[in-house]
């Protein structure tokens, strides 16, 4: 019989990914999403059915933060994390069978924005502001539950690369001229790559003494200079137009988002995962983007 996965909000850039490798690993994947006719978040019983059985719970659940910040969005940024943290929490415990692993996704944007020195489990700062407090409340949820018999890891995700996903806006930029520095280019530019994100699953599945906190990210992160340096490098193009704050302010206006995604800071170092042994298949950022962006994928 086959193992069940169970992806929560499964139908996004990450979710798609690890719906294929599970599937190409011979699971039993089941996705739970607004959409859904068999498992839907309307349906309390529905979820409990999916996640009734299954060897591993995965929760990607929440409404994109490329968005502008304003009332009605930050509510449902909230209440999309939260809200069905605590749904999934609820159903779990309504599980004869419930799941030895809940994987809960959480964010590297947690820490504060750090141009100083790196974020670890231990000794990493938590921020302020907006987006912080969404962190703090969707990992309060996660960790709220008494589950005896279901291991609980939250994965403080950095920015995901791969095939699609935030690659897509960074190759425009650097396609049509404009792959230069963003704000001052100082800030750090904390990164994973999606098959990482994978194999770091798996490791927390097959090493039982794991849970908590785990930062999720590549061990080398590098500034926004570097990151949009070696995106030129890899696609042969030899100069980008720089984006002063001013100018990134204005455009986040006209596209409806926030410029906090690009000029805060993210220096996150994955302490705890390399400390368990961990061993990135992408480490560095000229071997992700050689995947990401190598012939054919340009």
């Amino acid at each position: 019989m086959k193992k069940k996965v169970v992806l929560a909000g499964g139908t996004g850039f990450i979710g798609h990914y690890l719906n294929g490798q599970f599937a190409g690993a011979g699971y039993d994947v089941k996705v739970i999403s607004r959409g859904s006719k068999s498992h839907s978040w309307d349906r309390f019983d529905s979820v409990v059915e999916a996640i009734e059985g299954s060897d591993m719970l995965i929760n990607l659940a929440g409404k994109s933060v490329n968005c502008r910040y304003n009332e009605k969005n930050k509510a449902e940024i909230f209440s999309s994390r939260t809200d069905t943290t605590e749904m999934l929490g609820k159903a779990v415990l309504k599980c004869v069978n419930p799941p030895s692993l809940w994987i809960n996704s959480s964010t590297a944007t947690i820490y504060r924005h750090a141009e100083d020195r790196p974020m670890t489990e231990e000794n990493g700062e938590i921020g302020s502001g907006f987006s912080v407090e969404v962190a703090k409340a969707w990992e309060k949820s996660f960790f709220s539950f008494d589950l005896p018999n279901t291991r609980q890891a939250a994965l403080r995700i950095a920015i995901v690369l791969g095939d699609g996903g935030v690659m897509t806006p960074y190759k425009n930029l650097a396609k049509f001229g404009l792959g230069g520095v963003q704000g001052s280019g100082k800030q750090m530019f904390s990164w994973i790559h999606v098959e990482d994100v994978y194999r770091i699953i798996q490791f927390i599945r097959e090493n039982e003494h794991l849970s908590g906190v785990f930062n999720t990210a590549a061990p080398k992160p590098i500034s926004n200079k570097e990151f949009m340096s070696e995106v030129r490098k890899a696609m042969n193009i030899k100069f980008g137009l720089p984006s002063p704050k001013w100018m990134l302010g204005m455009g986040a206006v006209f596209i409806r988002t926030e410029t906090e995604l690009v000029l805060k800071s993210r220096w996150v170092i994955p302490e705890r995962l390399e400390r368990e042994g961990f061993t990135f298949k992408y480490p560095d950022m000229e071997s992700a983007l050689g995947e990401i962006l190598g012939e054919g994928a340009r």
